[in-house]
């Protein structure tokens, strides 16, 4: 289910250089109309390849001004369903209406830290290049033996 921006909410974050969506999508498709001239709204962030969406809803769920939705597929939600998270500080709250105008709401935990606040190498030791020749590393034979040029195939 693709997503799509809804212009009347979208406020293109508020003029910067990036707008949430376009930082969070791991397939670089959002993207900010500055001057109005491909989506004819200025100032608003636009997918750019709605086939080429991964789905994973990680614009949807990072926008500040829940502008942007899902477009579900007609055959999976048709006749007016729709499916919208509202991100909170602390949990996700997911908006779910069915066809027949049933509404569900669901509230999960925010299972993230803030940005910038991992330490992966905390609790580490700091890394020892003299060893790096030693056992325990593919370097050495350690169950494995080394490549042998003579066996790599030649085009």
């Amino acid at each position: 289910m693709p997503t799509f921006v809804r212009t009347d909410k979208c406020d293109g974050c508020k003029g910067q250089d990036r707008t949430a969506c376009m930082y969070i999508c791991p397939h670089n498709l959002m993207k900010l109309d500055k001057d109005g001239s491909e989506t004819g709204h200025a100032m608003k962030s636009f997918n750019q390849e709605p086939d080429q969406c991964w789905e994973c809803y990680s614009c949807v769920k990072i926008c500040p001004q829940n502008a942007i939705e899902v477009r579900p597929y007609a055959d999976i939600v048709p006749l007016g369903a729709s499916v919208q998270p509202l991100r909170g500080t602390d949990s996700i709250m997911w908006s779910i209406k069915f066809r027949n105008g049933t509404q569900k709401r669901f509230k999960f935990p925010i299972r993230t830290t803030p940005e910038g606040s991992i330490d992966p190498y905390g609790g580490k030791p700091d890394a020892d290049f003299s060893k790096i020749g030693g056992t325990g590393f593919f370097a050495t034979n350690n169950g494995y033996r080394e490549g042998d040029p003579s066996e790599l195939i030649a085009k």
